[in-house]
């Protein structure tokens, strides 16, 4: 968090307001331009623990073409603090994943994307991973206006290879996601990811209200701060977040700077 915070004081220095139009572009995961978001989820009250947690996830954004299609590459870099029952929390290296999300053509002004989801067995401790390659499918829709944007993006993962001593994984997530546009550059946000163990029958349904500013820098970059605390209002499972907050800090590059 520190690091956000130096990051965010040195980059205002060089920045300005932004309009509604740039609002929406450093909100929309659509955007083709170059992203780097500095993300963090801290997790101060988990179901059935006193523990608490904390992941930090480095992720980069990527737009290209490929055969002629556009699409916007994501990746995400995962680093975790995760309990341990009865014992000090474990820190390291999550899963890494990847999707690769082709760009529709606009209909009735709702955008769209869908693609590949991939995991990479990368954590370097046992609790913070799964252990098991995995794939599957993602998909964005987006509804942008002067006011702001609602929209969702889903996830789809099923594990393919891996020890056996491991967990079969069969997750979903669906993220809804509404910002609205306030004067001067801020806006209100809600973006809670549901999360749906189809395995075992574990999920935790999460709404958050947070808030973020967006500036625009001379060089073209655009910046968006932000946090967003979330509650559950529905679970099954212990170890599910009970109340975390999300915070981070999303710097977008135009193309050929």
């Amino acid at each position: 968090m520190k690091f956000l915070i130096t990051l965010f004081i040195l980059s205002s220095f060089a920045a300005y307001a932004a309009d509604t139009k740039d609002m929406n572009t450093a909100n929309n995961p659509l955007t083709p331009m170059l992203g780097l978001n500095f993300q963090d989820y801290y997790t101060s009250s988990l179901f059935g623990s006193d523990d608490t947690a904390n992941a930090f996830l480095l992720r980069g954004t990527l737009p290209q073409k490929i055969g002629g299609l556009p699409q916007i590459t994501r990746l995400t870099v995962p680093y975790q603090n995760a309990p341990r029952p009865g014992r000090d929390g474990v820190n390291g290296l999550g899963d890494i994943n990847i999707f690769d999300i082709f760009l529709m053509k606009p209909v009735n002004g709702v955008e769209f994307g869908v693609g590949p989801y991939f995991v990479f067995p990368t954590a370097t401790e046992d609790e913070t991973g799964a252990g098991k390659w995995q794939a599957g499918a993602s998909a964005v829709a987006i509804k942008p206006g002067d006011w702001g944007m609602m929209g969702a993006l889903l996830t789809y993962q099923h594990s393919f290879a891996g020890p056996s001593e491991r967990p079969t994984q069969n997750l979903a997530t669906l993220q809804p996601f509404l910002i609205y546009n306030l004067p001067k550059s801020f806006y209100v946000r809600s973006s809670g990811v549901m999360n749906f163990n189809w395995q075992n029958g574990h999920y935790y349904i999460p709404i958050g209200a947070g808030a973020g500013k967006v500036w625009k820098l001379k060089s073209g970059t655009i910046m968006n701060l932000f946090v967003e605390p979330q509650w559950t209002i529905a679970h099954e499972g212990d170890g599910q977040p009970n109340f975390q907050t999300f915070m981070g800090l999303n710097l977008q590059f135009p193309l050929g700077h």
